[in-house]
């Protein structure tokens, strides 16, 4: 059997997992990246954690090559660059030193465009030449596929639509210190500083009024909002407005037909999914009203991230 290895470069998981041609995972596993500060430390852990999947499939693969999602990623040179939620600093040449280990073809690119490749390969873009994949994690990522093609950029960064100044409210810092950038307000860090901006601006009965921020997480949120937590609603409509009002955005750049949503913010459901879309036919210029589809991901939420990573290599080497 012929198989890609996936690797997802998290700020807080990295998920590595063997995919098929077809975009399925036989095996899949995870680390805490934060506790490998030291990189030779954590490809390392990396080549063992692929070499102990590989072992225990129980079957012969051949492994055609790695592809790798992280953010800040640059595919043409290689390297992670300045990554707001990495522990590592700088310009990091991932693809080299991994090279060293894995002697196997690689390929790195930022997540969000290599869930694009996903969507494309395997996901609910197989049939859409003109779509946009939100990743909705630690961070907002973006990947841009335009007439079948991914726009990549000169550099290799395209995409970075977490960073655009959206001038909103009080200017929130995103990890790359751009005051009112859209990351600082639509991500699940984001989804957390709302609850506090909202237990401060309304004086409404909340469970977050005894929560700590460090032990605040999305999960409690979406429960919350079930349960009629007043705060946690709110939170929820202030994120999909700013969602709406960038999404509306971006229409306008390359007339996407459909928005692909994924990440831990999407598992939130009709609490995020049913204002943004209320939102975002408000904010449409009217020559786009009407044609726009916010879908969620085809791939399973599991593993999409790695299956994007795994497309790297399935876009080269697929029949």
């Amino acid at each position: 059997m012929d198989i890609v290895i996936g690797i997802d470069i998290g700020g807080t998981k990295t998920k590595i997992g063997l995919v098929d041609n077809t975009g399925k995972c036989h095996a899949k596993t995870y680390f805490r990246t934060r506790e490998f500060p030291d990189l030779e430390d954590y490809l390392d852990k990396i080549k063992a954690v692929s070499d102990e999947l590989i072992q225990n499939l129980g079957e012969k693969v051949i492994i055609l090559g790695c592809g790798i999602g992280a953010p800040n990623a640059s595919s043409k040179k290689g390297t992670i660059e300045n990554a707001s939620n990495l522990v590592w600093k700088g310009s990091v040449p991932l693809l080299e030193k991994l090279k060293e280990r894995m002697h196997m073809p690689m390929r790195i690119m930022n997540d969000a465009s290599a869930a694009a490749l996903g969507e494309m390969l395997f996901g609910r873009a197989q049939t859409i030449s003109d779509f946009i994949v939100i990743t909705l994690g630690t961070g907002f990522g973006a990947g841009i596929v335009a007439n079948g093609q991914l726009i990549d950029g000169y550099d290799g960064f395209a995409g970075e639509l977490g960073h655009v100044d959206m001038t909103i409210g009080d200017g929130r810092l995103t990890g790359l210190g751009v005051r009112g950038g859209l990351e600082a307000y639509v991500s699940a860090t984001g989804l957390k500083r709302t609850i506090m901006y909202m237990l401060s601006k309304y004086l409404e009965d909340s469970k977050f009024r005894s929560i700590a921020y460090n032990d605040l997480h999305g999960e409690e949120i979406t429960k919350a909002a079930e349960e009629g937590d007043i705060i946690a609603q709110k939170a929820f409509d202030y994120t999909a407005k700013i969602m709406a009002q960038a999404l509306a955005n971006f229409t306008a750049f390359t007339q996407p037909e459909a928005f692909i949503l994924m990440g831990g913010l999407t598992n939130s459901g009709k609490w995020i999914m049913d204002p943004l879309e209320k939102y975002f036919n408000e904010y449409l210029l009217e020559v786009y009203k009407g044609k726009v589809k916010l879908l969620e991901s085809g791939m399973d939420g599991k593993t999409a991230a790695i299956c994007g990573a795994a497309a790297l290599i399935w876009e080269i080497e697929k029949p």
